[in-house]
């Protein structure tokens, strides 16, 4: 009786991961548009935008992970999808303080949210502007 209950145990774990790795692979590429900043300053602060673009950059180089705050309000974290993985602050840093469109598949979990960037394009005030306008 030992081993059916082992076998069932063990198909049991290989059914557990592979829902985990399709449900991963099944993430959904999506555009989202926000400000860069550090994630001291979008949780601790409250903040719907960046203090300044130095104050954002000084951060990521004293080594807070860089975020995205979205318009709507959710903290997208940066991630790669490769392995090993590695940080996405250097990709980041020339956009810090920038309202940004970023576009990249997105991984969800515990209700946290994470972004594989694949693109990112800094916005003009002017267009930010015009998008908030267009949303009313």
């Amino acid at each position: 009786m030992k081993f059916p209950t082992a076998a069932l145990r063990a198909v049991c774990f290989v059914l557990l991961a592979t829902a985990g790795y399709v449900s991963g692979a099944d993430s959904q590429t999506v555009t989202v548009k926000g400000f860069v900043l550090d994630s001291a300053c979008a949780f601790t602060k409250g903040l719907t935008k960046p203090v300044s673009k130095q104050c954002a950059i000084e951060c990521a180089k004293g080594g807070s992970p860089l975020v995205i705050l979205s318009d709507n309000g959710d903290i997208y974290w940066p991630i790669a999808d490769t392995m090993p993985a590695t940080g996405q602050n250097a990709k980041l840093l020339p956009f810090a303080g920038d309202w940004v469109t970023v576009t990249g598949k997105v991984y969800q979990r515990g209700g946290s949210k994470a972004i594989a960037i694949e693109k990112i394009e800094a916005q003009t005030a002017a267009n930010q502007k015009k998008e908030k306008q267009e949303q009313r």
